[in-house]
């Protein structure tokens, strides 16, 4: 018999006469009505194998003696939105997959638990944000990271030698081959992974799942556990409220740190704490950062991938490596509890997964900095910036967009010791906040060279990269009255980010100022009149 279904008697017959039209056996309705929240599409690589991984996921349902219900959400792939106006897009679709998921729910009205099948940078966050809000038994499930077969850097050699003219497109795209040599999410500690993770630690993916490699045996057993699973957390009434709790937040925070995951987790996790009716800042992060050591060296921390962390133990030997920092007493989607899970955890590689009386770094993956250029906060991945580049002073070059600083790099314009400041990219002044990893790419030559922006990075950037620079230069934060030559000081360790002018010209800089935002139409345009800053989350207003 159902445990949950918030519709009046009348209206769940109704609705179950529209599902009986559809082919759907009558006698198959008196079980828990699961819903199926697919990403699936043939355009991204971490979810073209989707419409598999659901089918498991359904299979495992029906065997539980529920009924499973499909429908889809968007997906964008970052690698391929990167370095051009696409790139506009990603965040903000965060906000379309989480309101088209709470439209086809409380529409319909007839759902009992739901599955989230996800993968990628944006749709992991959109989901749980979504599930936030829902507050139906959930559970998480993606297609997994692809395994690589060459290292990284071989990688960054064949695109490095493609902007130099040393190799064709053709080549470039099959040595691509080499490192995602099946669909899968990157494999990389980039934001898909980190956001997996995430929901693992939160507690709405089951213990060792978030890592498992994409297909394998592996891999469709965990999909099919996971759909048996789904409906006993109807049965026990296990909501998301009961699972996104301070505590949940905090260890994840935890666990990211640790691992160095990305910069974009400062923006999803205050929006899924937001939609649970919590909070998160960046001085949470700061704090956990300068107190748990980095213990892994993932990409692009270092040379491992995250299918060889989850050879090595997975989440679970993470976290009990770092069991002194966490909470253990929440709620999770697991059978067992979380202290005898870790407690079961085994870290069969402590050349990758260091200790903690042993870490790779003292200090976790990201830094939050001060400074008067950033008054509300800006974010570094120290841990991916090399240990004699964490402090530089040197002048400014300023540009309005992304694409006037790439021309200047591949002019040959740009000299070593420059601090690269590009604005008007931020939540509203881009609109949609774009990241700067391309930019990143092609200043990966020079030892000396520095990027400041109020947009951000993905997980995949390295070097002395400075995002999320908050207030954003269209909402009148000091980052829009640098100038060329003015000298730009970042000095990681001390957590600042300064300009060094004096008092009589602030004055007379901010007396001139003029907000330049970018031209926007459509979505763009509607987004960008209501999204709130990035050290808040880049959410949309409610009021």
């Amino acid at each position: 018999m159902k445990t949950i279904n918030q519709a009046s008697t009348y209206q769940r017959a109704l609705c179950h006469a529209h599902l009986v039209s559809n082919g759907i056996d009558y006698d198959d309705l008196q079980g828990p009505v699961i819903g199926v929240v697919n990403s699936f599409n043939e355009i991204v690589p971490g979810h073209v194998m989707l419409r598999d991984i659901a089918e498991r996921v359904k299979n495992g349902i029906r065997m539980a003696g529920g009924l499973p219900l499909e429908f889809n959400t968007i997906a964008v792939c970052d690698g391929m939105a990167q370095g051009h106006e696409g790139m506009k897009y990603p965040l903000p679709s965060r906000e379309i997959i989480a309101d088209s998921i709470e439209v086809m729910v409380r529409a319909h009205g007839i759902f009992d638990g739901l599955v989230f099948v996800c993968g990628c940078d944006k749709i992991t966050p959109a989901m749980l944000m979504a599930a936030a809000r829902l507050d139906l038994p959930s559970i998480f499930v993606s297609g997994g990271p692809g395994t690589p077969q060459e290292e990284s850097s071989k990688r960054k050699q064949f695109r490095q030698e493609y902007l130099a003219g040393e190799r064709s497109e053709k080549e470039l795209a099959e040595s691509q081959l080499c490192f995602y040599s099946t669909p899968g999410v990157c494999a990389f500690f980039g934001t898909a992974s980190t956001m997996l993770v995430a929901a693992e630690t939160l507690g709405l993916s089951p213990a060792g799942t978030s890592l498992i490699p994409a297909y394998t045996g592996e891999r469709f057993i965990a999909c099919g556990r996971m759909g048996k699973r789904i409906v006993e957390l109807v049965q026990e009434d296990l909501r998301p409220s009961r699972v996104i709790t301070d505590k949940s937040l905090y260890n994840t925070a935890v666990v990211l740190s640790a691992l160095g995951g990305s910069l974009n987790a400062l923006l999803h996790l205050p929006a899924v704490a937001r939609a649970a009716g919590r909070t998160m800042d960046w001085q949470q992060f700061d704090d956990i950062n300068r107190r748990v050591p980095l213990l892994a060296g993932l990409m692009p921390n270092g040379p491992a991938h995250v299918v060889d962390l989850h050879h090595a133990g997975g989440v679970p030997a993470v976290m009990k490596e770092l069991r002194e920092f966490l909470s253990l007493d929440v709620a999770t989607v697991n059978q067992q509890s979380l202290t005898h899970l870790i407690e079961a955890a085994e870290n069969t590689n402590p050349d990758l997964l260091h200790s903690v009386a042993q870490p790779l770094r003292e200090e976790g993956g990201t830094a939050v900095l001060g400074g008067n250029l950033a008054p509300e906060g800006a974010v570094v991945k120290q841990s991916a910036v090399p240990g004699d580049r964490h402090r530089l002073q040197a002048p400014a070059r300023v540009f309005e967009r992304e694409e006037d600083c790439t021309d200047a790099i591949l002019d040959g314009s740009v000299a070593e010791h420059t601090v690269l400041v590009i604005r008007n990219e931020g939540p509203r002044g881009g609109p949609g906040m774009r990241e700067m990893h391309r930019i990143t790419e092609m200043v990966a030559r020079f030892d000396h060279v520095a990027v400041v922006t109020d947009g951000r990075f993905s997980g995949m950037s390295a070097g002395i990269a400075v995002g999320y620079v908050s207030p954003e230069a269209c909402l009148g934060g000091p980052i829009g009255l640098v100038e060329d030559g003015d000298m730009v000081t970042i000095d990681i360790p001390n957590r600042r980010l300064d300009v060094k002018l004096s008092p009589e010209e602030w004055k007379r800089r901010q007396e001139r100022w003029q907000p330049r935002p970018q031209p926007a139409s459509g979505y763009l345009r509607r987004y960008a009149k209501e999204v709130g800053p990035a050290s808040g989350g880049a959410v949309l207003s409610e009021e």
